[in-house]
């Protein structure tokens, strides 16, 4: 990771970071209010986070229709 030297740069970085951060948060928090899966990706491997926090590789929306 590069380092910043300018601390308005660093500031600035620093509060994006802290906007996306919470966007991201309410984002999964209302998927979860409509019981819908998370969807996220590790080293490259797609995940589905289920309403009841169990993790797996299985598209849980495969077969449903209007999706």
């Amino acid at each position: 990771m590069e380092k910043i030297d300018d601390l308005e740069t660093y500031q600035m970085a620093a509060l994006y970071v802290n906007l996306f951060g919470k966007a991201v948060k309410e984002a999964q928090d209302e998927i979860r209010k409509r019981g819908l899966p998370i969807v996220f990706s590790k080293n490259g491997k797609i995940y589905y986070e289920l309403p009841n926090g169990e993790i797996t590789t299985e598209n849980p929306l495969k077969n449903t229709t209007n999706v």
